[in-house]
């Protein structure tokens, strides 16, 4: 019987001469000899041998081989039954008894080689990905489709519980937030919170906590931080726990601008947030900044009051429209009217989602403008009978005037790019001068503006300064087109709002050029202070030289006899409103010409004025997380829900995975 070591080895003939070529046996170099033997079985025939399991197979008969294809397929397949039975993964470099080896010699194979190293940790880390990414329940690993799948696909892969997945996906998030934490240190401003409180089935809240920051290239940037279950949502004491715990997670204390949210909240819980932040955080002119109402939320409780007061209506209009959309025969007589008609509406009748109003809106809208047509089905069609009258036609299109600019601003809030609080200021204004352009004598369309305009005045009173000092950060309008629509808003009150404006903006900035800022700001903020003081090898900066002191003299002096930034900035023109304009580049521009007050703009311009998702903008419910979710440990729905967000950033290297593994109980 011939070994590996003999097979390996090149023989020569002892002599040879021109006339006879030694006779040479090529080294073998498929990987395969480190697991089988060959054996001669008889003159002429050789069969290898699995070094595992004992099986032979053929190898050669005369001058034929038969290659090693099989072998490979043997071994690296899985269908070796010794293998499987010691679950040994099959690597290169592993000897026939399963054993590491020494080194393997460099091996000459083609890129479609099927031997791929099997390591079991990353396939348990791809899985909790996957569970991540896609929000698949945690129970599917144990799911018997999900099982015999995977043992197709690699009968070595050693299956997961419930509980070890749970616990990857914890740590998959916690090898993740090492990022997020070295990234929202990194950030050169303040952070702006927004709170999206959701409900689930058994009563609990679920507070998402979003923070917002402009990063050192200025641009916008956002992570989902916590989810914070709460078990009495509705106490007084839920959104101010839920802020601390995110300011303590994150070490936030310090660098808090502002808070957005999404839960009604009385005085008692405001009163309670304010006094968590006066100890957490020092208060920007006095809080006023730090608690703000979702504008989303806003826009959907008007919705839904203008849609329950034409509550019947509507109901005539949706019967009609199930009435031709459920029938085939009765949709093909609709559209032969249209066409007869000529009617030029290019929209198509489909019932509303009532959880989502715009889609209501867009009923109504795509109904009226074929209004003809479903008057004509009603003198054709004896079946029909739910057509609505002239007068009921009416008053739906005074429900779409209505509803039209809070779907204006509705859309704003879709995109991330344009819901800023000075986009969103200048929608506002438009539903504001819809609610007071009202014709008395018509009691349905006053009932409408008066639901609008009382909720829309409260609205602009309790947020206008931080909707106002975001106008006035834009360099086309500042405190001019504050003053301007002050005047149509608040009539004679007008001086006063404008003076709470003017007078929490300087404060405001005077709080920031109190701020101890490092002698270089601008340098040090883009990280080039440390390199200003290494490359200069020829001197040393004046700090050296003991005059701190007057630097500071500088500064108070220059103070009291020239104009403050804010000053400055406010007394100059208008710049042409000819096209749009980016804020932030444009005080990334400036900001060697406004130092301090730059650092106000990027911090004011982080505002957010709603809580909600694109997707969810126009939900007239409360979100609810669903059964599954809220029957997993609170920390679980938190790891989930921001390692979610954070893997669309990109992905931390997994590196050494098997030693962050995470058990978590049931």
């Amino acid at each position: 019987m011939a070994t590996p070591e003999e097979n390996n080895q090149l023989v020569i003939a002892p002599e040879s001469t021109p006339e006879t070529q030694p006779n040479k046996r090529r080294k073998k170099k498929s990987i395969v000899w480190e697991h089988f033997t060959i054996e001669n079985v008889s003159p002429g025939c050789r069969r290898a041998s699995c070094n595992q399991c004992k099986q032979s197979f053929a190898y050669s008969t005369g001058s034929k081989v038969a290659g090693t294809s099989h072998l490979k397929r043997h071994i690296a397949k899985g269908t070796c039954p010794a293998l499987l039975r010691n679950q040994t993964p099959f690597t290169p470099g592993m000897n026939g008894n399963g054993s590491m080896s020494d080194p393997p010699k460099r091996r000459y194979r083609s890129p479609s080689s099927a031997y791929i190293s099997f390591d079991s940790d990353r396939c348990r880390h791809e899985i909790a990905r996957m569970m991540i990414m896609h929000d698949y329940p945690l129970h599917m690993v144990e799911h018997s489709g999900f099982l015999a799948f995977v043992q197709n696909l690699q009968p070595r892969f050693d299956m997961v519980s419930f509980n070890t997945v749970q616990g990857d996906c914890v740590a998959t998030y916690l090898r993740e937030k090492q990022n997020i934490m070295k990234f929202v240190e990194g950030m050169p401003g303040r952070v702006c919170l927004t709170l999206d409180m959701w409900t689930s089935s058994q009563s609990l809240g679920y507070v998402f906590i979003t923070g917002h920051f402009i990063d050192s290239d200025w641009r916008p940037q956002s992570r989902i931080l916590n989810v914070v279950m709460e078990p009495y949502p509705d106490s007084d004491m839920a959104i101010s726990h839920a802020v601390a715990c995110c300011l303590s997670d994150w070490s936030l204390e310090g660098k808090l601008f502002s808070i957005t949210f999404n839960h009604p909240v009385g005085e008692p819980g405001r009163e309670n947030l304010r006094s968590l932040l006066c100890v957490k955080d020092p208060l920007i002119i006095n809080g006023q900044l730090m608690i703000g109402n979702c504008s989303a939320r806003i826009l959907s409780s008007i919705a839904k009051d203008v849609l329950w007061a034409g509550r019947e209506i509507i109901k005539k209009i949706r019967d009609s429209i199930k009435y031709v959309k459920t029938s085939e025969s009765h949709e093909e007589k609709f559209l032969e009217l249209k066409q007869q008609l000529q009617v030029p509406s290019e929209k198509s009748l489909s019932l509303d989602n009532r959880t989502q109003w715009n889609s209501t809106f867009q009923m109504l809208v795509a109904a009226s403008e074929l209004k003809e047509v479903f008057s004509c089905l009603d003198t054709s069609d004896p079946d029909y009978k739910e057509a609505p009258s002239m007068e009921d036609w009416k008053q739906i299109e005074i429900i779409c005037t209505y509803l039209k600019p809070l779907f204006d601003a509705a859309n704003v809030l879709t995109s991330r790019n344009n819901a800023t609080p000075i986009t969103f200021f200048h929608e506002l204004w438009k539903i504001h001068e819809l609610s007071r352009a009202v014709a008395s004598e018509d009691p349905f369309m006053g009932s409408l503006a008066k639901l609008m305009r009382e909720k829309i005045d409260k609205y602009l009173k309790d947020c206008s300064l931080a909707l106002a000092i975001a106008v006035v950060m834009d360099p086309r309008f500042k405190m001019k087109l504050v003053q301007f629509r002050f005047s149509k808003i608040f009539g004679d009150e007008a001086p006063l709002y404008v003076k709470i404006v003017d007078d929490g903006l300087h404060e405001l900035f005077l709080e920031y050029v109190a701020l101890p800022l490092p002698l270089t700001p601008t340098y040090a903020e883009d990280g080039n202070f440390e390199n200003m003081k290494t490359e200069d090898n020829q001197g040393t900066l004046l700090s050296d030289h003991g005059l701190t002191d007057f630097d500071m003299y500088i500064m108070e002096t220059t103070s009291q006899n020239t104009r403050s930034e804010l000053d400055q900035y406010l007394e100059e023109s208008l710049l042409p409103r000819l096209q749009e304009l980016d804020l932030l580049d444009w005080w990334k521009m400036n900001k060697l010409k406004y130092p301090t007050l730059s650092k106000l703009a990027r911090d004011i311009l982080t505002i957010q004025v709603s809580t909600a998702d694109p997707d969810s903008v126009f939900d007239t419910e409360i979100k609810e997380l669903d059964s599954y979710r809220s029957s997993l440990r609170p920390e679980t729905v938190e790891a989930l829900v921001c390692a979610k967000d954070w893997l669309q950033y990109g992905s931390a290297a997994p590196a050494e995975i098997s030693s962050a593994i995470v058990k978590v109980g049931s």
